[in-house]
C-alpha cells in the first residue's frame, strides 16, 4: 500500500482529533484578530476565542458563506498580510465578481501535499507521466494537480484544456500514464480515441477527474473507452482547490485530509450538526490555511461522510459523491454558473430589444454539457431585420462569456414564447442525468 505521508494519513483517530483541536483553537484566534467579518459574527454571538477549546466547540462558531467572498471582495477575508500572499486564484461569483482566494507559501505546500496524497493513493509516483488537462490560470484545477504531480516526482505535461486532437496525440507521443481533467472531457476524449482506433497506442493507466458531478455509469464508460481506472477528486477554490479529498485505489469514497480540513454534515434547514453517516450539507473548516482560512464554510453540496476505516488503511473520513446542492448553482463543464449572473447580464440589454423573460437549458449530449439561453425579444425588436437580431445575439453571447468564463448559445425567441407561471418562474431546465 502506497502513502504520500503515512504518518498523517494513517494517524489514529484520537491523535488526529487532538491535533484538530489544537489547530482549531489557533485558527479561531487568528481569524478573530485579522478578519473583520469573522470577528463581527463572533461578537454578535457574544463568543470569544477563549471559549473555543477544541473540536467539540466547533458547532458554537458562526458559518461562512460564498456571499462573504463577494461582500468582502477582493481581500477582506484574508488573514495574512498581502506581503505574505504569494499567489491569487479565483472562480466565478454570483454577480459576475470573481471569488478571490489568496495563498501563502505554506498554503501552496499544503495544497500540493493534498493533491500528492490523492495521486499517490491511486498508485502514481516517480516514473509516471501525468497529463494535466484542467484549465490553467486563475482556475485552481490545472495548477492544483500540477503541484501535486511535481511533488510526487512525476513528469508533468501541462496541456491545459481544449484542442482534443493535440491532447490525444500528446498522450500517445509522450506516453502519458495518467490524465487529469473534468469527467465530461475525459468521456469526450475517450470517444475520440475510440473513433480514431488508437486505444492500443495509449499508455494511460489512471485518470483523476473532478470539478463537476459524474455518475458511476459515466465512470464505467470512461474506464472502458480509455482503458484506465477513473478516480474522483474534490476541492473548492474557497477551501484550497482540488485535493481537499480524493479516492484511493478502492474507489469507495473520497478521503478528506482531516489534518487540514475538518468536515461536518449539517441539516440545511435547521443548521444543526448531524451524526456522522447522515446525509446533509457538507461544511468545511480549514485549520492550517494561512492566507484565507474559512470557518464552517457552507459548500451547499449534499453528501454524507463514512467513518468506517477504509481497506487502504487510511483513517480519515471518506465523503461520498455529492449528488445535489442546497442553492441554485449550476456546474457546467466544470465552471460554477449562477442564474443570477445571467439575469444581471440580460437586464443590461432590456433597453436594446429584449424582455426580462428568459430560460436556461442545460443538457448533456455525447457526454458533454450543452448550455443554451432562450431570451424573448420585445414586440418592437421582433419586427426588426434578421441581421440586427443576430448582432444582438452576438453581443449578449460575448458579454455572458466575459462574465461567466464559459460560452453559451443565446437564442432570441419571439415575444410570449416562453411559458409563464403563476408561481416562481422556472428559469432553469437541467436535463442532465448525473
Amino acid at each position: 500500500m502506497a502513502y504520500w505521508n503515512e504518518h498523517w494519513e494513517t494517524m489514529p483517530r484520537e491523535e488526529l482529533e487532538a491535533y484538530q483541536s489544537e489547530k482549531l483553537v489557533w485558527q479561531v484566534k487568528r481569524c478573530y484578530e485579522n478578519v473583520e467579518c469573522f470577528r463581527n459574527r463572533m461578537d454578535e454571538l457574544g463568543l470569544t476565542p477563549e471559549e473555543i477549546h477544541g473540536i467539540e466547540d466547533l458547532p458554537k462558531l458562526p458559518f461562512s458563506y460564498k456571499k462573504d467572498l463577494r461582500d468582502y471582495y477582493p481581500y477582506g477575508l484574508f488573514a495574512a498580510p498581502m506581503k505574505d500572499i504569494v499567489r491569487i486564484h479565483a472562480s466565478s461569483g454570483t454577480t459576475g465578481k470573481r471569488i478571490v482566494a489568496g495563498y501563502t507559501k505554506n498554503d501552496l505546500e499544503v495544497w500540493a501535499d493534498g493533491a500528492a496524497r490523492v495521486l499517490t493513493s491511486v498508485g502514481l509516483g516517480e516514473g509516471d507521466i501525468i497529463q494535466v488537462s484542467y484549465g490553467y490560470g486563475l482556475f485552481t484545477g490545472g495548477l492544483g494537480l500540477h503541484g501535486g504531480a511535481e511533488k510526487i516526482g512525476a513528469t508533468v505535461i501541462p496541456m491545459s484544456s481544449g484542442n482534443t486532437a493535440l491532447q490525444i496525440q500528446t498522450m500517445i507521443d509522450l506516453k502519458a500514464t495518467a490524465l487529469c481533467c473534468t469527467p465530461s472531457y475525459a468521456m469526450y476524449l475517450g470517444e475520440e480515441v475510440q473513433r480514431l482506433g488508437v486505444q492500443d497506442q495509449l499508455s494511460l493507466k489512471a485518470g483523476i477527474f473532478g470539478a463537476e458531478p459524474w455518475s458511476e455509469e459515466m465512470r464505467r464508460q470512461i474506464e472502458a473507452a480509455l482503458g484506465i481506472r477513473a478516480y474522483d477528486i474534490y476541492g473548492l477554490t474557497e477551501i484550497i482547490g482540488p485535493g481537499v479529498s480524493g479516492e484511493c485505489e478502492y474507489q469507495a469514497g473520497m478521503h478528506v485530509w482531516e489534518d487540514h480540513f475538518i468536515p461536518e454534515i449539517i441539516d440545511p434547514d435547521t443548521l444543526e450538526p448531524l451524526p456522522v453517516g447522515s446525509e446533509g450539507e457538507l461544511v468545511f473548516t480549514t485549520i492550517t490555511k494561512e492566507g484565507m482560512p474559512m470557518i464552517r464554510y457552507r459548500t451547499r453540496d449534499i453528501c454524507r461522510l463514512d467513518p468506517v476505516p477504509c481497506k487502504c488503511g487510511r483513517t480519515h473520513y471518506r465523503m461520498m459523491k455529492p449528488h445535489g446542492r442546497t442553492d441554485d448553482m449550476l456546474i457546467i463543464r466544470g465552471v460554477n454558473v449562477f442564474p443570477s449572473q445571467i439575469e444581471e447580464v440580460l437586464l443590461g440589454f432590456t433597453m436594446g430589444g429584449i424582455t426580462p423573460n428568459y430560460q436556461i437549458i442545460v443538457d448533456r449530449v455525447n457526454h458533454t454539457d450543452t448550455f443554451d439561453i432562450n431570451v424573448e425579444m420585445s414586440e418592437e425588436f421582433f419586427a426588426d431585420d434578421m441581421k440586427s437580431i443576430e448582432k444582438l445575439e452576438g453581443e449578449i453571447t460575448a458579454k455572458l462569456r466575459s462574465v461567466l468564463g464559459i460560452g453559451a448559445k443565446v437564442h432570441l425567441v419571439s415575444p410570449k414564447s416562453i411559458a409563464r407561471s403563476e408561481g416562481k418562474a422556472k428559469r432553469v431546465i437541467d436535463k442532465r442525468k448525473i
